[in-house]
């Protein structure tokens, strides 16, 4: 790597593992307060998703908790780890029949109402996700500060 880009890495990490995190936050916002849990739960069992309550309440929860974890980097490979299942999940059960690349589907042809398809999406967040909880929060990170201060016998 470029010397005079190393010091720029750290700010890399952080704006991934933060992007990551707003992701999350608002999807777990969306379904939880916009969607509701009910309705959640009755998409995933439409969908064949196993446990379709239990796993409606584990987005959820896995985006919120998760993704604030992400936004703060407070136990950011936790977060990361929460929100792993959630995205092969999405990949695997929601996105996959759809294809590779995502492309609108018509859901209600009355209204033309139409939802985005393919699971590129789904996996990318997935990988990114992966990344984040191979290399941790990163420099710029409340784990970071507190194992400096471990470190320093404070």
């Amino acid at each position: 790597m470029n010397p005079r880009l190393r010091p720029y890495q750290t700010y890399g990490i952080a704006l991934l593992r933060v992007s990551l995190g707003v992701y999350y936050v608002l999807h777990g916002y969306y379904g939880w307060l916009v969607i509701g849990v009910e309705r959640l739960a009755a998409l995933n069992a439409s969908m064949g998703i196993p446990l379709p309550t239990v796993s409606a309440w584990a987005v959820l929860l896995g985006h919120l908790v998760g993704g604030a974890l992400l936004i703060i980097g407070l136990y950011a490979r936790l977060g990361a780890l929460m929100n792993l299942p959630i995205m092969a999940g999405a990949a695997a059960f929601v996105h996959f029949d759809q294809g590779f690349f995502m492309h609108g589907i018509v859901t209600n042809p009355q209204t033309g109402a139409a939802v985005a398809g393919g699971y590129e999406y789904s996996l990318f967040l997935l990988l990114a996700t992966t990344a984040i909880l191979l290399m941790g929060g990163g420099p710029l990170s409340i784990d970071a500060l507190t194992r400096s201060r471990m470190r320093m016998g404070e």
